[in-house]
C-alpha cells in the first residue's frame, strides 16, 4: 500500500529532462520568485508600498485593507524584503526556489 503511494506522488511530478550543476559550469544567473500577501491599513499600508518600491517588487493584486507583492531577485533580496513586510501584516508567502541559467551564447 505504501508503494503504491509512493507510485501515485511520483506520477504527478513534472518530468526532469536534465540537470547540471551550474556551480561547476561557470557563470551563471539566478533568481527567485516571491508572491507577499499583506494586510494592513493607513500608515503600514503606505509603508509596505514605500518598501515594495525600494524593492522594485510590483503589486498585482490590491484590495481595500490588502497587497499581493511579486517580487524577483536573490534570494537574499527575497528574505530581506519579506523580513520587512513581516510587522506590516504579511499573512502568506509563496515561493518559487531558485532558477538559474548559464551565461552565454552556449546551451548547457
Amino acid at each position: 500500500m505504501i508503494i503504491e503511494q509512493i507510485k501515485a506522488q511520483l506520477k504527478r511530478l513534472v518530468p526532469v529532462h536534465k540537470v547540471s550543476d551550474l556551480t561547476t559550469v561557470g557563470p551563471h544567473i539566478e533568481r527567485e520568485l516571491a508572491l507577499v500577501k499583506v494586510v494592513g491599513a493607513g500608515d503600514k499600508r503606505v509603508e509596505s508600498l514605500r518598501i515594495a518600491d525600494i524593492f522594485r517588487a510590483k503589486a498585482i493584486d490590491s484590495t481595500i485593507d490588502s497587497f499581493v507583492f511579486e517580487i524577483t531577485g536573490s534570494t537574499e533580496k527575497v528574505d530581506a524584503f519579506i523580513k520587512l513586510m513581516e510587522p506590516l501584516g504579511l499573512v502568506e508567502v509563496s515561493r518559487t526556489g531558485v532558477v538559474a541559467i548559464a551565461r552565454g551564447n552556449k546551451p548547457l
